[in-house]
């Protein structure tokens, strides 16, 4: 089967999943001690991050939070793209897929120390680019008991047979 062909069939294969939730992860306690390696490795050592005590008192959330781009950067762990049967269970055809970007990211809630939260995926669209597919996804994060979401990204990924 050549590219074209390849991409056509992928692109058949994604048409029933669009406007559907495809995925909904596992729970992850985002604990202080992820919270504060994260801060040493930005360099992000505001102490709404990283001083539990300073934070309760002075807070509006009463606890330390974890920074938005931490929950961001967990996105591969909470959708387990980065699991080893993912991918060809996922895109079926293709070889191989690369992070192409973000349209919008909001993050409406803040991820308390201790907190859990989760992934839940589903894919808004799919069209054919040059050699390959794009396909954009909404994620959500959601935190345990809580209302809001604590991120909500559109991602872009693109995959080639």
């Amino acid at each position: 089967m050549d590219q074209a062909q390849q991409i056509e069939k992928f692109l058949k294969y994604l048409q029933p999943q669009i406007s559907r939730e495809t995925h909904v992860g596992p729970w992850l306690e985002i604990d202080q001690q992820r919270i504060n390696k994260f801060a040493e490795v930005t360099g992000d050592q505001q102490w709404i991050h990283i001083d539990p005590e300073r934070a309760k008192k002075e807070s509006p959330y009463r606890a330390t939070v974890a920074h938005g781009y931490l929950t961001l950067s967990l996105l591969p762990y909470l959708t387990e793209s980065n699991h080893p049967d993912f991918f060809q269970k996922n895109y079926p055809g293709m070889q191989y897929r690369v992070n192409y970007g973000l349209n919008r990211v909001r993050f409406p809630a803040p991820v308390k120390a201790g907190a859990k939260i989760r992934a839940r995926t589903t894919i808004q669209s799919a069209e054919e680019v040059k050699n390959g597919v794009q396909i954009c996804y909404l994620i959500t994060i959601d935190i345990d008991g809580e209302e809001k979401p604590a991120c909500s990204a559109e991602f872009l990924a693109r995959l080639y047979p």
